[in-house]
């Protein structure tokens, strides 16, 4: 399996730590001003559910471990798992809705959606890097104001806020990296 360094590790990646494999949730890269950058990790056993806060240094060396990759359509979700079926097979299984976290909500019915399989045992789900939602509240649009750095909170129709330029209103459609849970462009 190959080795990547410390400061290579993604949300979603699926790492060898332990003895364990571990789904990388939460991914902050600290650069202190003594001493070296490190990646601080927020793990996820992906057989347990325990949770692991862990450093990795840039020269530390971590296995990711590949996993089989199919695309699956969502069909739906029924107590905190979510059913998916193979396109080709149109086999259906069952994974827990914990697995996504906080990207669970940019989820819509019918999307197509990869799951990574371990051997015969689903274990991860990864969703398209951009997502069309809608814009259900937000500060009216200001004319005259520029779009330099200033952003300002919107909650779409999942659910979820993020920050969005000044120029996007209400009832319009943007396009959000569900990645790192920010605004990418208008739809």
């Amino acid at each position: 399996m190959p080795k990547i360094n410390g400061n290579e590790i993604r949300p979603g990646n699926i790492l060898e730590h332990n003895g364990g494999l571990w789904a990388a949730v939460k991914v902050d890269h600290v650069k202190p001003g003594k001493g070296g950058a490190f990646a601080q990790v927020e793990m996820k056993n992906l057989r347990n559910g325990s949770k692991l806060n862990e450093r990795f240094r840039s020269a530390d060396k971590v296995e990711r471990v590949r996993l089989e990759q199919k695309d699956q359509q969502f069909l739906y979700e029924s107590d905190g798992m979510l059913v998916f079926m193979d396109a080709e097979t149109f086999e259906q299984i069952e994974v827990s809705a914990e697995l996504l976290g906080e990207r669970r909500p940019f989820l819509q019915d019918g999307m197509t959606a990869v799951v990574e399989y371990y051997e015969s045992e689903a274990l991860n789900v990864s969703l398209p890097q951009k997502v069309t939602c809608q814009i259900v509240e937000t500060e009216p649009v200001v004319k005259g104001q520029t779009a330099a750095n200033s952003f300002k909170p919107a909650i779409l129709d999942n659910g979820v806020k993020v920050m969005v330029p000044p120029f996007v209103g209400q009832d319009e459609m943007i396009v959000v990296n569900t990645e790192t849970m920010e605004y990418a462009e208008r739809a």
